[in-house]
């Protein structure tokens, strides 16, 4: 993908198997612990065995999303 702002290319989280595979456990995890924001988004970064995300729109937006709507 190119970031539409710097014009350079990168790879976003939603392209790894690790990250996708934390996130389609999110909404379980969120329901079983009624984790807030910051415990979901630790979550995700330790299955996925990455340190951020919170810089990858993509990534942020997908986590957020399912975030959100286990949170309701």
């Amino acid at each position: 993908m190119v970031d539409n702002e710097t014009g350079k290319f990168f790879v976003s989280h939603i392209e790894d198997d690790k990250f996708r595979s934390a996130i389609a456990g999110l909404y379980d995890y969120v329901l079983d612990t009624g984790a807030d924001v910051d415990d979901a988004y630790d979550w995700v970064c330790d299955q996925a065995d990455i340190s951020t995300f919170v810089a990858d729109t993509y990534a942020w937006d997908m986590f957020h999303g399912v975030w959100s709507q286990a949170s309701e």
